[in-house]
């Protein structure tokens, strides 16, 4: 239900938008996000839009990445800018069902997650 595409190559510096094509989840009655795994930890929630609009960023994309939504084409986007190597990473769009979650404990690790793509690669390198 989830089809991810857009990653690449890049050289610092540059951009890349990120495309989540995501079929039987909206942005209203699921929480998405992007997530990509770290060096010998598991995946990393880098950005995430829940649905009431919040978008909370990892630290280190803040100011960089920024998440959107395209209501009509249910598509979930990730822009990248000023790309670092650090960001290079497969980078995977996940959904999880809000109704099983209060918003006073919203999901945020990558196992409150249920509905995954299969990733797109982004290489930063010179």
């Amino acid at each position: 239900r989830l089809v991810e595409f857009g990653g690449g190559s890049v050289q610092p510096g540059g951009s890349l938008r990120l495309t989540c094509e995501a079929s039987g989840v909206t942005d209203i009655t699921h929480y998405m996000g992007w997530f990509r795994p770290t060096a010998g930890k598991d995946r990393e929630a880098v950005a995430l839009l829940d649905p009431d609009g919040s978008t909370p960023y990892r630290d280190s994309v803040k100011g960089r990445f920024t998440i959107s939504k395209d209501r009509v084409k249910n598509t979930l986007y990730l822009q990248m800018n000023e790309l670092k190597p650090e960001d290079t990473a497969m980078y995977y769009c996940a959904a999880e069902y809000s109704a099983r979650w209060s918003i006073y404990a919203p999901p945020r690790r990558p196992s409150d997650f249920g509905d995954w793509g299969q990733g797109t690669q982004v290489t930063v390198s010179s």
